[in-house]
């Protein structure tokens, strides 16, 4: 059974919950089936229902191949619980499921949940001064200076009558809360532009986002880019880190500790205990809509976009939130490379238990949603193999930010003029492939205008010009045939243009017919 991507979006935890139900109860097998001396048609067996969405949710690019067995068998408890799912005697809701020979099939009622319609929410205008110049652009390229202006108000763009070139110009003050606002602002502009979605307060509030949180994390690391934290109190306790430091070393441990049959999993269950009684996973409930939606990121040809989208979005996170996420998943990566680990359990594989076992403690909602586990499944799985990229300080960032603020230094004012700076506005937010059909039509145009160029240049020889003309048929080939549909159109480019050496032939015969009547 085939699937499409969820895109990033809000209510995308809904909108993957109706996907695989309407995915379950399409594909699904039902036969008939004998039970206590009855038989019932149309239904299916819980280990079978098990097999099926397994392999079904493993396949599937929305939640990949860690989704374990039990996890499949929880959604289907979440499924009865649902009404997706009821029993051959129309029980559901408080039944339980196991994974045996009992029998279910589907009700008639729809299960797909409603996705709520968004009002539109009306924002309060600040009148901060980053907030006037809440447009942003990045200078570093020489178009800077031209998109900057195709978004200034025209009213603003003259210059100001009565003022006189004798004022002493100044130099803009930033203060500390301007130099938060830039961090924050250019912070989630890059993050929109690799979300995505229609808009990145969708899936975030940005009132709630603490910029110093964001120059913290950016700052304040040691050698090895980890958080380091000036209050302590915050930080993991010691004998947590001690255990952390003998399973991410294993065996290369204190030998002053001390070693018996079952240490490890004694140290391991030590460590979990202590993630499980936090009292927010480490990405936090006020992101958990965020990361929901770079999840639809993970896939093979985005993988770069969705490796600078967790750097950003974990950027937001408290530096103490940061800083554990960081040292647990450096712990749990050597951990599932380490071929000297014991096993930690008696059936389920080492890289399995640590996924099964914290992605819990990583991400999860405030109130338990359907999906829960296999969302974070599938992020910490993604994290593990690409923590050292995620979780690095962006370069980027950082000189994007400066770059701003060395622009906004530069801006000058003139006093006594009652000049206001440039008033900006933002360009309407457009779908991708309205994007992609406007970059595409832009583009042809601007090919186009520039064989016409071609064509009228005057100044070209005609032996210099069919040479560009022939190169660019090569390059643009689409482009060429439009405007010369025939060879015949092409040969009429040519063919007025005035020959040298007529007049001169003729000057000689008009000599030699002279002389002869001489």
């Amino acid at each position: 059974m085939s699937s499409h991507i969820v895109t990033p979006g809000p209510y995308r935890a809904t909108k993957l919950w109706n996907e695989v139900t309407k995915l379950f109860r399409a594909g699904m097998p039902l036969k008939k089936h004998r039970q206590h001396f009855r038989v019932y048609t149309n239904c299916f067996t819980a280990s079978a229902a098990v097999d099926w969405l397994h392999e079904l949710l493993k396949n599937n690019s929305n939640f990949g191949p860690d989704v374990t067995r039990q996890q499949t068998v929880q959604l289907l408890k979440k499924f009865l619980k649902n009404h997706v799912i009821e029993d051959v005697k129309c029980r559901w809701g408080m039944e339980d499921l196991e994974d045996n020979s009992h029998l279910y099939r589907f009700p008639s009622t729809s299960p797909l949940k409603p996705i709520p319609n968004r009002a539109p929410v009306l924002r309060k205008k600040s009148i901060s001064m980053m907030d006037r110049e809440s447009f942003f652009k990045f200078r570093g390229s020489k178009k800077f200076d031209k998109e900057i202006l195709e978004n200034v108000d025209p009213e603003t763009q003259e210059s100001p009558v009565g003022s006189s070139s004798s004022e002493t110009e100044h130099c803009r003050e930033l203060t500390e809360d301007d130099i938060q606002v830039i961090w924050k602002n250019v912070t989630l502009t890059h993050l929109q532009k690799l979300v995505g979605s229609g808009s990145l307060e969708d899936v975030l509030d940005p009132a709630q986002v603490n910029p110093q949180f964001i120059i913290y994390n950016m700052t304040k690391v040691n050698k090895h880019g980890v958080v380091s934290l000036e209050d302590k109190t915050d930080d993991l306790p010691h004998w947590v880190l001690s255990a952390m430091k003998c399973l991410a070393n294993w065996p290369k441990y204190d030998s002053n500790q001390p070693t018996y049959p079952g240490f490890e999993r004694d140290v391991f269950k030590t460590v979990s205990d202590y993630f499980y009684s936090l009292s927010q996973p480490l990405l936090t409930y006020q992101y958990y809509e965020l990361f929901v939606n770079i999840l639809g990121l993970l896939q093979p040809s985005l993988e770069r976009v969705a490796i600078e989208g967790l750097q950003l979005c974990t950027l937001l996170l408290p530096p103490a939130s940061r800083r554990k996420l960081q040292l647990l998943l450096r712990m749990i990566s050597r951990m599932s490379q380490n071929v000297d680990m014991p096993r930690l359990h008696d059936i389920i594989g080492t890289r399995t238990l640590l996924v099964q076992t914290f992605s819990r403690c990583v991400l999860s909602c405030e109130e338990v949603g359907d999906l829960d586990e296999l969302l974070a499944t599938r992020l910490l799985s993604f994290l593990m193999d690409h923590h050292q990229e995620v979780l690095q300080v962006p370069v980027y960032l950082r000189n994007a930010v400066e770059d701003h603020i060395s622009y906004l230094k530069s801006l000058t004012t003139y006093p006594g003029s009652g000049v206001a700076m440039p008033t900006y506005s933002f360009c309407r937010l457009i779908s991708t492939q309205e994007f992609e059909e406007q970059k595409l039509s832009v583009s042809q145009t601007a090919l186009a205008d520039l064989l016409e160029s071609l064509i009228k240049d005057k100044t070209m020889s005609v032996k210099e010009k069919k040479k560009k003309l022939k190169l660019f048929q090569k390059e643009y080939p689409d482009i060429y045939s439009r405007r010369f549909p025939t060879t015949e159109s092409e040969a009429q480019l040519f063919a007025d243009k005035p020959k040298i050496k007529p007049p001169m032939l003729l000057s000689i015969k008009k000599a030699k017919t002279f002389s002869i009547r001489n």
